[in-house]
């Protein structure tokens, strides 16, 4: 597949600067007494403010992602909750995945998800929020980094963590020490705001080396 001709670099790095970044942030948590809703809602607010963003809030305990896999049958039809949730996914720019840390790792409801999916996924950066106790939950960020590296995602290095988060938030469910939270998000938003055109304009260009075209 060759680049169109209407496509020059020059345009395809253009429109990539102007078109808004389409965030979609997904509440990974679905347990009972789950906290995930307080950082994802906060982390969607701040993304808003953001010029130039556009943001999805996902609650993937809302989306009722079946625990059973469809198979690789061509004909296989899609349940409707996966084809919306595909729509929405395949619509977003960039993620930011908001994940507790259950025994050293994400949970399944986020690999379940993940699993149901790969286009939607690949080629897209993926930026984090955690919470958890001593380390706010960044060994299931470690492990999802491993794991979105499959679908050729850029997993960003940075990532905004809130160790000890019972005492991290306040009973508005904002973070308690507000100014040093919004300028750990500004920087996952510059991060993410980079990639999420640099990637766009390369998918724009021409095909990933290696791997079909979508």
């Amino acid at each position: 597949m060759t680049m169109s001709p209407a496509l020059t670099p020059e345009t395809a790095a253009a429109e990539a600067q102007a078109t808004p970044v389409r965030v979609a942030v997904i509440v990974g948590s679905i347990r009972t007494g789950r906290f995930g809703p307080a950082p994802a809602r906060w982390i969607a607010d701040r993304a808003r403010r953001r010029e130039g963003f556009e943001v999805d809030l996902i609650d993937l305990a809302e989306a009722d992602v079946p625990p059973v896999l469809g198979g690789d049958s061509a004909d296989a039809r899609m349940p409707e909750q996966i084809a919306a949730l595909s729509r929405r996914l395949h619509a977003a720019d960039a993620f930011i995945v908001v994940t507790p840390v259950y025994n050293r790792s994400f949970p399944g409801s986020v690999k379940n998800a993940i699993d149901w999916f790969f286009s939607e996924w690949r080629l897209k950066p993926v930026g984090f929020v955690s919470y958890g106790g001593t380390y706010g939950g960044i060994e299931s960020v470690a492990a999802l980094r491993e794991v979105f590296a499959e679908f050729d995602a850029v997993a960003l290095s940075y990532a905004v963590a809130f160790p000890d988060f019972w005492e991290a938030f306040d009973h508005d469910s904002l973070p308690v020490d507000a100014e040093r939270a919004a300028a750990r998000a500004a920087r996952l938003f510059d991060q993410l705001e980079w990639w999420a055109a640099t990637l766009r304009e390369g998918r724009a260009r021409q095909p990933f080396p290696g791997t079909p075209s979508d």
